[in-house]
């Protein structure tokens, strides 16, 4: 069965993210275990932890991924650095307990240091917080690129894999949009090929766990992130045909992070099947 599901809300207790997949249509989904813009932890208790289990037994859906805050940066120094690799260590802790298979983490962004320190210190981050935390992955997320972030080549994954001493604990999660703006042409045949074709050669297959499946409001290239509506931007529907006919897409675990709005994921939902449809 090919897996497809969103990002989705725990509002009102983490358990709640199962009736909420469940309500849409989702075979896997990805939630924030703690407050995306804040850096304070959640911590969870055992009754918390047992509730989720619960649930994740009576649901059926026993794969999901978490995305860490938006405020962590590895490749910062002082504080930010500091602030950054805890908040990953908690993230993975919090991960452990309720099983989610992988952490989502954004490389970072250099901040008065060029590339190569930069890389250097997202590996340090990411392997001090692995040593303490065993059984999560953590999957680097591509970036569009936007400003001084680090990521938007996949050549800038790789760099930050090789370094690390845990290469085995690190995956890779591939977003369209973000794999779109960065001037990757994935909406098209030769273009999508010719990406796929990159990552064997650069990681192995086996080392993309998770694609975050959302179309661009802005144009190839743009390196500006703006997510948008499947077959609504500016991959449009004949991008994700071609995109979604791809066997080693249909093999991987597809998570949107489309724009919210009522009736909006539905929609999409009915959309990415209908388009998978039409490929099978």
């Amino acid at each position: 069965m090919i897996k497809v599901g969103f990002h989705v809300s725990v509002s009102g207790g983490l358990y709640r993210a199962f009736e909420r997949a469940l309500s849409v249509g989702c075979t896997v989904f990805q939630i924030f275990t703690t407050n995306p813009r804040s850096w304070k932890p959640r911590n969870i208790d055992s009754d918390e932890r047992e509730l989720f289990l619960k649930e994740r037994a009576k649901s059926g859906l026993n794969l999901y991924f978490s995305h860490i805050p938006y405020l962590a940066n590895f490749a910062a120094s002082g504080e930010i650095y500091q602030r950054s690799v805890f908040m990953l260590k908690e993230e993975l802790v919090r991960c452990r307990l309720l099983r989610v298979k992988g952490v989502v983490v954004h490389p970072g962004k250099l901040k008065g240091v060029d590339y190569a320190e930069g890389v250097r210190r997202i590996a340090a981050a990411i392997d001090e917080a692995l040593s303490e935390v065993d059984d999560v992955l953590v999957l680097l997320e591509n970036t569009a690129g936007q400003g001084t972030e680090v990521g938007y080549r996949l050549e800038h994954l790789q760099d930050i894999i090789e370094l690390s001493a845990y290469p085995e604990r690190i995956g890779l999660c591939i977003d369209t949009a973000h794999a779109f703006e960065a001037g990757y042409p994935i909406h098209t045949q030769k273009g999508l090929e010719d990406f796929v074709i990159e990552i064997e050669k650069r990681f192995g297959l086996e080392k993309l766990h998770l694609i975050h499946l959302n179309d661009s409001k802005t144009p190839l290239g743009s390196k500006v992130d703006r997510h948008q509506h499947i077959g609504e931007g500016c991959i449009g529907e004949e991008g994700f045909r071609v995109i979604l006919s791809h066997p080693v897409v249909k093999k991987t675990p597809l998570i949107m992070e489309t724009p919210w709005g009522e009736g909006w994921d539905r929609r999409n939902m009915r959309k990415v099947r209908e388009l998978l449809g039409s490929c099978l």
